[in-house]
């Protein structure tokens, strides 16, 4: 075998025994972060105190920290991954839907931008239309406030749910006005799949 191609062979097979380890360890790999991040642990720690929405700290803390990984591709900052990961749980948990499925709607709806305008109107980090304010007479919320958005996106989300009596396929197709069609719950599963689950 060539030098540059053995060194090659090194580096992947290092690198697949890397993800393999971290993989099967994972809990304890996401322990260890917190341990070796002291500005991040500071942070989660003030995130679990504030937390109304998770009835125990150890699963607050875990839950945070495993979905601030994640989250950290998509914003960098550390405090504001974890203020908005509290503010997707809580919301979340008020309208009885599962947060990794909000983690997953917003990952596909607005890759986690809280101003995503859609060429149709909708709106924010849901992707929430702006005509659910009319039907609920209230023109003054904005869709780009994220608790506002995550209020009006979680219980949507959870109508349709409750729609489709538990059928998550139907009830995403419904969420994306695209009811009859695959292409869009397929993506949500596949990011919740990957990243949230």
């Amino acid at each position: 075998m060539q030098p540059n191609a053995m060194a090659t062979y090194k580096r992947l097979t290092t690198t697949l025994l890397l993800a393999a380890l971290l993989s099967v360890f994972s809990h304890r790999s996401l322990a260890a972060t917190a341990k070796f991040d002291p500005e991040l642990k500071a942070k989660l720690a003030q995130a679990v105190s504030k937390s109304t929405s998770f009835t125990d700290k150890f699963d607050a803390q875990f839950w945070l920290l495993q979905k601030s990984s994640s989250l950290e591709r998509f914003i960098k900052d550390p405090k504001e991954r974890l203020d908005l990961l509290q503010l997707i749980h809580h919301q979340a948990t008020l309208s009885d839907v599962p947060p990794e499925f909000v983690l997953a709607v917003i990952e596909i709806e607005s890759g986690f931008n809280q101003f995503a305008l859609s060429y149709v109107g909708a709106q924010g980090l849901m992707q929430v239309m702006p005509f659910w304010k009319n039907e609920l007479g209230r023109k003054e919320d904005n869709l780009m406030e994220v608790k506002t958005n995550l209020k009006y996106g979680c219980t949507i989300l959870k109508h349709y749910y409750d729609r489709a009596k538990g059928n998550w396929t139907e009830a995403l197709a419904r969420y994306n006005g695209s009811y009859g069609k695959l292409k869009y719950p397929i993506k949500v599963m596949n990011a919740w799949e990957k990243h949230w689950r």
